[in-house]
C-alpha cells in the first residue's frame, strides 16, 4: 500500500468528482470511479485496490484498472456503508445488513447470509484491521429506536449481536477507534494509564473506543471490550447545538477522532490523556484524513462551498491565542455592552509620547543645523531633514528611553473580533492612567455610557511622589466608533480606582473613597469617607453595598446610606492583604489575591449586618469603637491557598456552553488557571484523599513538602490541589493501583472522576 493518498474524491448530489494528489491537485478521469452518481464512501482495499460505495452497488477497482460490479438486488439501494481495509457493509433499503470480506485472492465476496435490523438503521461503523489480523471483530450499528447495537463479525456468527446501549437521542454517526497505543510502561509521556485497559494480544495495544455522535450535540464515548463486544464505561460530552457527525483521522502516527457539531472538535489521546479540544477554524461539514509528501497527517474537509487542506499542530495546547500589538503596555481594559468593543487603557513608565517624540526630533535637527559652519551648512540641512523625516520602527529598534518618572499613555478602542482599532486617544507626557471604568450616569437624559478615566500626573515610584490627579469624562458613541471629551475633574491624590454606583462614579483618590455625579464642567463631589488606612487600590460595587481593597490592609466593606448621604465602614478582614485582584462571588463573599502569590475568599457571616440604623450615638461611632485597630465586624475566612504567582487578575466566569462556573485566574508570568467549586460532598472527600495519597506516593523531586508549599504564608484552607491530582495519569501503574485500592475504587474510576471534573468546568 501506497505512504501517501493517490486521489480525493468529492461527492455530489448527482456525481463524483477525483482530484489526484500531486505536485498540485488535478482532476483525473481514468481512476475507474463512476462520476455519474453521488458516492456514499470509498476507500484503499488491500493492498493494490480501490472501492467504491453508491446508492446502486460497490463498485471493486482493481491496481491494472479491472472494474467487479455488485449491483443491489430489484428495485432496492444502498442508503447507509461502511468500509475499512478488507471489510464492506451495506444496508439496503434502511434495514437489511450485507456484509463483504475480501478473501486472500484479492477478491470481495459477500457473505451468505443477510441480517434484518429491528428498526431502521441511521449509521454505522467498522474498525480499522488491527495488523497481523484478517477482520475487525466487530460492527457498530446506530437504530432509529435510539439504540447502538454491537454486531460480531467472526465467520462463525457473522451478523449475531453482541450488545446494546441505549441512547437518550438517536445516533446520527458512528466511530470505531483504537486509542492509547504505549510502546512502554514510560513511553507516551508518562507510565501505562489504567484508563486504558489493555486488549489481549500485545501489551503495546490500545483500547478499541466507540464514539457515538447524537442527533442532539452530545457525543458519547465508550469502551468497546476487544472479546465480548461489551460496551462500558461511557463518557459523555456537550459539543453544540447540530447533530455531530464523526470522522477517523490519524495525528502523531495514531487515530483520533473530528467530531463536527455547531463547531469542529479533535478527540485524541496526548501524553497519556485524553483530549477533546475545539479547532479554532471555521465551521465544517465534512472531512477525511489526508496525507501527501507535502502534509503527512492532514484533513481535507469541506466548508460552506469551498474544498479545504488543513494541517493541525500544537496538540495537547491549551489554549488557542491571536496577539494584537499596541503602543504601550495595557493596564486595564472595559467592555462595551452593546458593541463587545473594548476600551483599553495602555501605560508606560519611562516612555516618550508621539508628539514628545517629534518635538525632541526638531530639537536634535536644529542643533545639528546650528552646529554646523558655513561650509557645511547645505549638507547639515540635508541630514537633519533626513533624520526628521526617518521612521525606524520600535518593534525591532526599540523605543527611546525617557528617562525615570516620564510616562506616555493613550486609550485605544478595539475591535477584537477583527483586530481593529477604531480610534485611540493620546495623552499628554507624563499622564499616566492608573484607572478606568464605563458607566452610565442617571442624571444624564441622553442614556449614553460615559468612559471615566484616572490619570495621575508626574508620578515618581521610588519614594512615591505625584503632582495630584485628575478623572476624565468622556462620552461614548452608541456604536462605540467615536469618542468625545467631556471634561476633566482635579483631585489631590491618585484615582488609583473607579467604578460606576447606582447611577455615579465612586473614585478612591489615595485613601479617600469619594462619590462623584455628572456636571457640565467637572464632576460634582456628593460624599467621601476618610478611613482607609493608606491607598484605595480596587473598588467592587453590588446593591448598597461597596468593597474597597486597600494596597496592604485588605478589603473594607462598606455601606451606602441614601438617606444621610454616608459611606460607613461596617466590617473588614482580620489579616492585612497586598491586594493585586478582587472579584465579588456574591453579596457577603469576595475572592482576594494578594502580591504574595495567595488567594483567599472571604464572606461576611450571618451575624454581621450593615444596618447601622439601632446606633443611638450615630453612626460616626461605628469606626471609634472598632475591634482589633478597625471595624466592629470582622469577614471570615473561607479559603486560602498559595498559588505561587502573582494573580493580576480574577474573574467568574463559565468557559464553556452550559457548564459550570469557576474562578478563573490569570497571574504576571501569563499563566491562567481555574478555581471550582465542589458540588458535592462525595467530590470533596474523593479528591481531598486523592490528594492525601499523592502527596506520600509522588513527593516533589526536590524534597519540599507539599503542604507546606501551599501554606507559605497562610496555612491552606478548604483548597485542592487539582494540578497535584492531575499527576495521577503519569505514574507508575504500580502506585496507580495502590492508591486506587487504599481508595476501594478502581484505576479508571479515579481517571473518570478527573476527566469529570476537568470537562465540566472547560475543554
Amino acid at each position: 500500500m501506497d505512504e501517501f493518498d493517490a486521489y480525493i474524491i468529492v461527492s455530489f448530489v448527482n456525481a463524483t468528482l477525483v482530484l489526484s494528489i500531486g505536485e498540485t491537485v488535478e482532476e483525473v478521469t481514468d481512476s475507474g470511479f463512476l462520476g455519474t452518481t453521488p458516492t456514499l464512501c470509498c476507500a484503499a482495499l488491500g493492498d493494490d485496490a480501490l472501492v467504491q460505495v453508491y446508492p446502486d452497488g460497490i463498485r471493486h477497482i482493481r491496481s491494472d484498472k479491472r472494474v467487479n460490479e455488485w449491483k443491489a438486488p430489484g428495485k432496492k439501494s444502498i442508503t447507509k456503508c461502511a468500509v475499512n481495509q478488507r471489510q464492506v457493509v451495506i444496508t439496503l433499503s434502511g434495514r437489511e445488513l450485507v456484509y463483504f470480506e475480501m478473501d486472500p485472492t484479492g477478491e470481495l465476496n459477500e457473505y451468505t447470509e443477510r441480517s434484518e435490523m429491528p428498526a431502521e438503521i441511521m449509521c454505522m461503523a467498522l474498525g480499522t484491521v488491527p495488523e497481523g489480523e484478517q477482520r475487525s471483530w466487530f460492527l457498530a450499528v446506530g437504530l432509529a429506536d435510539n439504540t447502538v447495537r454491537i454486531l460480531s463479525l467472526d465467520p462463525n456468527n457473522c451478523l449475531s449481536p453482541c450488545s446494546m446501549q441505549a441512547l437518550p437521542s438517536p445516533a446520527e454517526s458512528l466511530c470505531l477507534v483504537e486509542m492509547g497505543h504505549t510502546e512502554s510502561t514510560t513511553s507516551a509521556g508518562g507510565p501505562l494509564d489504567d484508563d486504558v485497559p489493555q486488549r489481549s494480544g500485545g501489551s503495546n495495544k490500545g483500547t478499541i473506543y466507540l464514539n457515538i455522535g447524537l442527533s442532539n450535540g452530545v457525543l458519547l464515548r465508550t469502551v468497546l471490550d476487544p472479546v465480548s463486544g461489551d460496551l462500558a464505561d461511557t463518557r459523555t460530552r456537550y459539543l453544540g447545538s447540530r447533530p455531530v457527525k464523526l470522522f477517523r483521522i490519524r495525528m502523531q502516527g495514531a487515530e483520533a477522532v473530528l467530531a463536527m457539531s455547531s463547531r469542529t472538535w479533535l478527540s485524541y489521546y496526548h501524553q497519556n490523556r485524553f483530549h477533546l479540544t475545539p479547532l479554532s477554524y471555521e465551521t465544517l461539514e465534512y472531512a477525511s484524513g489526508f496525507s501527501s509528501e507535502q502534509c503527512s497527517e492532514g484533513i481535507v474537509a469541506i466548508s460552506t462551498n469551498t474544498l479545504r487542506i488543513l494541517a493541525l499542530e500544537k496538540l495537547g495546547a491549551v489554549f488557542n491565542q491571536v496577539a494584537f500589538p499596541l503602543q504601550f503596555t495595557p493596564r486595564t481594559f472595559a467592555i462595551h455592552p452593546d458593541t463587545g468593543r473594548m476600551l483599553i487603557a495602555e501605560t508606560d513608565h519611562n516612555a516618550y509620547t508621539e508628539e514628545t517624540k517629534n518635538a525632541r526630533k526638531e530639537q536634535m535637527a536644529e542643533e545639528m543645523r546650528s552646529a554646523a559652519g558655513e561650509e557645511e551648512r547645505d549638507l547639515a540641512k540635508e541630514m537633519a531633514n533626513a533624520f526628521i523625516n526617518e521612521v525606524l520602527p520600535e518593534d525591532v529598534f526599540s523605543a527611546p528611553k525617557a528617562g525615570l518618572g516620564l510616562w506616555a499613555s493613550q486609550i485605544r478602542c478595539l475591535d477584537a473580533m477583527h483586530g481593529q482599532t477604531m480610534f485611540t486617544i493620546p495623552l499628554t507626557q507624563n499622564e499616566a492612567i492608573m484607572s478606568m471604568a464605563l458607566l452610565k450616569f442617571s442624571i444624564a437624559a441622553d442614556n449614553r455610557y460615559y468612559l471615566a478615566v484616572g490619570i495621575a500626573k508626574d508620578l515618581q515610584l521610588n519614594p512615591r511622589i505625584s503632582q495630584g490627579g485628575c478623572i476624565d469624562v468622556y462620552k461614548i458613541d452608541p456604536t462605540c466608533s467615536s469618542i468625545e471629551f467631556m471634561h476633566r475633574t482635579e483631585t489631590e491624590d491618585i484615582p488609583g480606582a473607579l467604578c460606576g454606583f447606582q447611577g455615579r462614579l465612586l473614585a478612591g483618590c489615595g485613601r479617600m473613597l469619594r462619590i462623584y455625579d455628572l456636571g457640565k464642567k467637572k464632576l460634582l463631589r456628593k460624599c467621601e469617607n476618610k478611613h482607609i488606612p493608606y491607598q484605595i487600590v480596587n473598588i467592587q460595587a453590588m446593591g448598597h453595598r461597596v468593597y474597597v481593597s486597600d494596597v496592604q490592609e485588605s478589603v473594607f466593606f462598606i455601606r451606602y446610606r441614601r438617606a444621610e448621604n454616608q459611606l460607613i465602614i461596617f466590617a473588614d478582614d482580620t489579616h492585612p492583604r497586598w491586594v493585586t485582584a478582587t472579584t465579588l462571588l456574591d453579596y457577603d463573599t469576595i475572592a482576594i489575591a494578594d502580591k504574595f502569590g495567595n488567594l483567599s475568599i472571604q464572606r461576611l457571616p450571618h451575624a454581621v449586618t450593615d444596618d447601622v440604623d439601632d446606633d443611638p450615638t450615630g453612626t460616626k461611632s461605628l469606626w471609634d469603637r472598632g475591634l482589633l485597630s478597625g471595624a466592629s465586624q470582622k469577614s471570615e475566612n473561607i479559603c486560602s491557598f498559595h498559588v505561587g504567582e502573582i494573580i493580576m487578575s480574577l474573574q467568574k466566569a463559565t468557559l464553556i456552553p452550559g457548564g459550570s462556573e469557576a474562578l478563573i485566574y490569570a497571574t504576571l508570568s501569563g499563566t491562567v488557571g481555574a478555581f471550582v467549586p465542589f458540588t458535592s460532598r462525595e467530590d470533596y472527600d474523593f479528591f481531598q484523599h486523592l490528594e492525601m495519597h499523592m502527596r506520600n506516593e509522588n513527593p516533589p523531586l526536590c524534597g519540599r513538602d507539599h503542604l507546606s508549599y501551599r501554606s507559605s504564608y497562610y496555612p491552606v484552607k478548604n483548597v485542592l490541589d487539582g494540578d497535584l491530582c492531575e499527576q495521577y495519569l503519569s505514574i507508575e501503574a504500580a502506585k496507580q493501583k495502590s492508591i486506587a485500592s487504599d481508595m476501594f475504587r478502581t484505576p479508571n474510576q479515579i481517571c473518570k472522576k478527573l476527566e469529570d471534573i476537568r470537562t465540566r468546568y472547560a475543554f
